[in-house]
């Protein structure tokens, strides 16, 4: 962060900013957009685009513009963005057309428009940064390849729970310790909530009834580990995670883990239920020198084997410009998982589920995802969470059993079908 405030204000002193064209209009979306124009030097938000235009209106206004222009081509985007104004488009693929966009900050969830997002900005030659977690957990190796393969960087942001875990998870390795379990602190699960059960909290909150399901219902949590263990080579102890019930501090969990069953996994991603702080990360770490045991316990750390390392919130209404600055002045990826799936977030019946139904998708009500290892995953031959939306169930499935791909008729072709393919392709499923 040092490194990247000072040289955001040295371009902001050349006149070089880095120019942003924002995808997804909603209240994150929204966040980051003041987050850019309010509070960050050397970075311009060059233009929003959302499938609904008066949303993203919406944002340019709060932002205190007074005419906002629309733009259904390029030419007339760039000429809009050449004249400094604020502009809006419904289609996202103008921006990365755009020579005045650097780079493209996705922020819907959506797993579908994600990557459309996604391969777009990578064919135009932009740095894409995304917050979405659900879309990186289905297809997020094969549009890293392709980025690479494109010369740009393709990559998760931080803010939320996934980029934290990762700037910590890095940081503690960089001191020389080996990290064996990235956690995220969770307040409650409860894997039978519905838009309906969280449509007052939605309200409240500005947010779409469906998003704040996932939260509550475990299938984000689900997504955000499974990408964590995706980038880093971890694995879970077992379905669905341990998920431990701990209301004490997050230091007092160690006790929970056994460090010879960490190493011989190769570390695990976990949750911890009403753990401080909340609602913050963390990551345990152990290390081979007798010394450096001696250095932490004298830092007060305790005596081992396994050290806590925590960071004890994540900003995601703040931090996702940082994670554009890293990509487009060091070409620095956050997160990003550059070989197989090792984590797979699998489709589960939140009830009784009949034959001809159709899957209504992430935090919706007929299922909820779980993380399951990849080679379980694929023996069992299980239906991906991030696929399982418009799929039709060709016969009944009870309460609480995972959804098989065996269970279900797939919808019309999609993008991420593509892409998945793709992606099994160039890169198996380990054997473990």
């Amino acid at each position: 962060m040092i490194i990247v405030d000072t040289e955001l204000r040295r371009r902001e002193e050349a006149g070089r900013p880095i120019r942003v064209g924002l995808v997804g209009a909603g209240s994150i979306a929204r966040a980051n957009a003041i987050q850019i124009v309010n509070s960050t030097p050397g970075m311009v938000l060059s233009a929003i685009s959302n499938r609904t235009v008066e949303r993203a209106i919406g944002i340019w206004r709060d932002l205190g513009a007074e005419d906002v222009a629309e733009a259904a081509d390029l030419e007339t985007l760039e000429r809009h963005i050449g004249n400094g104004a604020a502009v809006v488009t419904d289609d996202h693929a103008l921006l990365a057309q755009s020579g005045q966009i650097d780079v493209i900050l996705e922020l819907t969830g959506a797993v579908e428009f994600g990557a459309l997002a996604a391969l777009a900005a990578i064919e135009g030659g932009k740095h894409f940064v995304t917050m979405n977690a659900e879309m990186d957990a289905t297809v997020g190796p094969i549009l890293r390849k392709k980025a690479e393969e494109a010369g740009v960087i393709y990559t998760v942001c931080e803010g939320d729970q996934p980029g934290v875990q990762m700037n910590l998870y890095r940081w503690v390795r960089t001191l020389g310790l080996t990290p064996l379990v990235c956690g995220n602190i969770k307040g409650m699960i409860d894997f039978y909530r519905t838009p309906e059960t969280q449509a007052a909290f939605a309200k409240q909150w500005n947010q779409s009834p469906y998003m704040v399901t996932s939260f509550a219902d475990g299938t984000k949590v689900s997504f955000e580990q499974a990408i964590v263990a995706n980038a880093t080579g971890m694995c879970v102890a077992k379905r669905g995670m341990a998920g431990p019930e701990h209301p004490g501090h997050i230091d007092d969990l160690l006790d929970f883990y056994d460090v010879d069953a960490l190493r011989a996994l190769g570390g695990v991603v976990d949750y911890a239920l009403g753990s401080e702080p909340s609602p913050g990360v963390y990551v345990f770490g152990a290390h081979d020198d007798p010394r450096v045991h001696e250095f932490l316990h004298y830092a007060k750390m305790g005596k081992g084997p396994l050290y806590s390392f925590y960071i004890p919130y994540h900003l995601f209404h703040l931090e996702a410009p940082i994670s554009v600055a890293r990509a487009a002045l060091f070409r620095d990826t956050v997160l990003a998982t550059d070989g197989p799936i090792r984590v797979e977030v699998v489709a589960t019946a939140k009830r009784d589920l009949k034959a001809g139904e159709v899957l209504d998708g992430i935090g919706g009500f007929l299922s909820y995802g779980v993380c399951e290892n990849a080679w379980t995953s694929a023996a069992e031959g299980l239906l991906p969470m991030g696929l399982s939306e418009g799929c039709t169930l060709t016969r009944d499935v009870p309460k609480d059993a995972a959804i098989g791909l065996a269970d279900v008729r797939m919808p019309g072709e999609r993008l991420i079908d593509r892409l998945r393919a793709e992606q099994d392709a160039a890169f198996p499923t380990p054997a473990r």
